[in-house]
């Protein structure tokens, strides 16, 4: 039976340290990466109860009268809420759609590496609401979880790729990190959709390896494959989504695909489907070369080209 093109990939055979049972968990996301840019990985060591936490806390901003989140309110790329209307990913394919249909609280690398300049641009303090405390340590504990579990990814990415386990590792000493928890309210909160309109439109990510926390719904994630076109994509609870992005796909010279996605709008038939999504976003060093292009200068003119002020 052949390969889905988005396979569920667990983590315990490549952690066993068992050479065969390496090789042939990196042959799998060899092929993967290829098709689709995606995978679903589980034994990757995240507590349900933990991302359920998550989810409860940020829900309770979230339903916050607008007026109180207002002060929290940023740009793409800042560190707070983004509000209804602020973002436009589809914008990055040169689309010109509305808005996406989401909020979300946005936060960011926070270790400074004692380079100012460096510092200034991506290594800023956290903005932290102050109604719902509960929020940071349940974030915090979450951040180190999929830190760690990022590592090993691009361990992992290295061998798939042929190469050594250090070979996204090394340009990772000090990385930046991006952390989006989207909230996807219904229709009974955000209306009719205008024509084009998605929760997240069509496009790609922009760096390295996304790790995706995801509910399943009727107005859910789609990937796009050469092969099948837009299709839903699979959903297990136990499992995270994960994704390359345009660094990637660059860094190994197109050999493996930046994955292409979208988030359906609500559902007409389900006016109160609200859906959460934990979307952490790994980067590599600041100034980071990728085939003659500055990881980070390219970085910020993604995040530039999906603001939709």
């Amino acid at each position: 039976m052949s390969e889905p093109p988005v396979p569920v990939i667990d983590l315990a055979p490549w952690l066993s340290g068992d050479p065969a049972a390496r090789a042939a968990t990196a042959r799998r996301v060899d092929r993967a990466l290829r098709e689709a840019g995606f995978l679903l990985v589980t034994g990757h060591g995240l507590e349900p109860e933990l991302r359920a936490a998550v989810r409860r806390e940020a829900r309770r901003f979230f339903r916050l009268d607008p007026l109180v989140k207002r002060p929290y309110a940023v740009r793409v790329g800042g560190r707070g809420w983004l509000g209804p209307g602020t973002e436009a990913n589809a914008y990055a394919e040169g689309l010109k759609t509305p808005p996406d249909l989401k909020e979300s609280l946005s936060f960011a690398a926070d270790e400074p590496t004692g380079d100012p300049a460096v510092d200034a641009e991506w290594f800023l303090p956290n903005t932290w609401p102050a109604e719902v405390p509960e929020l940071r340590p349940l974030v915090e504990r979450y951040l180190a979880r999929t830190r760690e579990l990022s590592g090993r990814l691009l361990g992992l990415l290295g061998v798939a790729l042929g190469e050594g386990e250090d070979f996204f590792t090394r340009y990772s000493a000090h990385p930046t990190w991006g952390f989006n928890i989207n909230w996807y309210p219904g229709r009974d909160v955000v209306g009719e959709p205008e024509p084009g309109q998605f929760r997240i439109g069509p496009h790609t990510d922009f760096g390295t390896v996304t790790v995706l926390d995801r509910q399943a719904g009727r107005g859910g994630l789609q990937v796009f494959t050469d092969a099948g076109g837009w299709q839903d994509a699979p959903h297990d609870p136990d499992a995270l989504t994960v994704n390359i992005g345009d660094l990637m796909a660059r860094w190994t010279d197109g050999r493996w695909c930046s994955g292409r996605h979208r988030v359906l709008p609500p559902p007409a038939d389900d006016p109160s489907e609200e859906l959460m999504s934990l979307v952490y976003f790994h980067e590599c060093d600041p100034g980071t070369d990728v085939r003659g292009v500055d990881s980070h200068a390219y970085l910020r003119e993604r995040l530039d080209a999906i603001t939709t002020e």
